[in-house]
């Protein structure tokens, strides 16, 4: 016998319910991450990702390291002096000067288009992965999956998995794709989502590849546009492009670290 419109219409609203309470459900520890992980598939799907990056996430693993390294996230605590010996400042800034000084009219280029300076992008690039010497060693795919699960974080990072969901069916990424442990890719590590929104094909291959310096530099420079870069105007704090570097990270001594950094390449 065929169930009533009524029964089905109730059950449907039983079932859509579930879902919702299930897609609700983030954790603390990897107790139901596989439950979630296909109750964020439909998410997704309802967002626009394809079959490729639905195949990502199915295979998407719990990322204890990146759980680790979010609850011990001790550097951004230290002072700027601090913070800026940990992180190799003057090593940065010397490897800058070389790198625009070698090409001048790379970065002579980039400004031009976007208003951005060389100091601006070699101290991004320098403090990001070391000038491309260590782009990471995590599952893009993996830990930004697992940070939007976790609850401490889960609206910020849910956009930057369909993000990088999205990214996998371009071809941009794949599952065994490494990044940072925080799901953050290429030589200026970028979060997916602003990979996906701020990408720019640099070097004209007719792809956009953030483990191509070239479109990886180029995108960075975009994304400070976008930002409210001002051409010609001054990026220390007080100065009106300030905000786009702030725009770059959320920890204020990471920003005042670009600020300063970027003045002595550029000086």
């Amino acid at each position: 016998m065929l169930p009533s419109l009524k029964s089905f219409a109730v059950g449907f609203g039983l079932s859509v319910c579930a879902s919702a309470a299930l897609a609700a459900q983030c954790g603390n520890t990897s107790a139901g991450f596989d439950a979630w992980k296909s109750a964020f598939a439909q998410e997704a799907k309802s967002a626009g990702v394809g079959q490729r990056g639905l195949q990502a996430l199915a295979q998407a693993q719990y990322a204890q390291r990146t759980i680790a390294a979010d609850r011990n996230q001790k550097s951004f605590r230290y002072s700027l002096e601090k913070f800026m010996q940990v992180r190799g400042a003057n090593a940065i800034v010397s490897q800058g000067r070389k790198r625009k000084a070698q090409n001048a009219a790379y970065f002579q280029a980039i400004e031009r288009q976007y208003g951005v300076p060389a100091g601006v992008i070699l101290a991004i690039h320098g403090m990001e992965t070391g000038f491309g010497g260590f782009m990471g060693d995590s599952s893009v795919v993996s830990a930004i999956v697992t940070l939007s699960f976790d609850c401490r974080r889960s609206d910020f990072f849910k956009p930057h998995a369909i993000g990088a969901l999205k990214l996998v069916d371009r071809g941009s990424i794949t599952i065994n794709t490494k990044g940072a442990k925080h799901g953050e890719l290429g030589h200026t590590q970028f979060l997916p989502g602003n990979a996906l929104k701020y990408g720019v094909d640099g070097n004209g291959d007719g792809r956009v590849d953030f483990y191509n310096q070239t479109d990886a530099l180029v995108s960075t420079a975009n994304f400070l546009r976008q930002k409210g870069w001002k051409p010609g105007q001054g990026y220390q704090p007080g100065q009106p492009n300030f905000a786009a570097i702030q725009a770059w990270n959320a920890a204020s001594v990471y920003q005042k670290a670009i600020a300063i950094m970027a003045a002595k390449i550029d000086g």
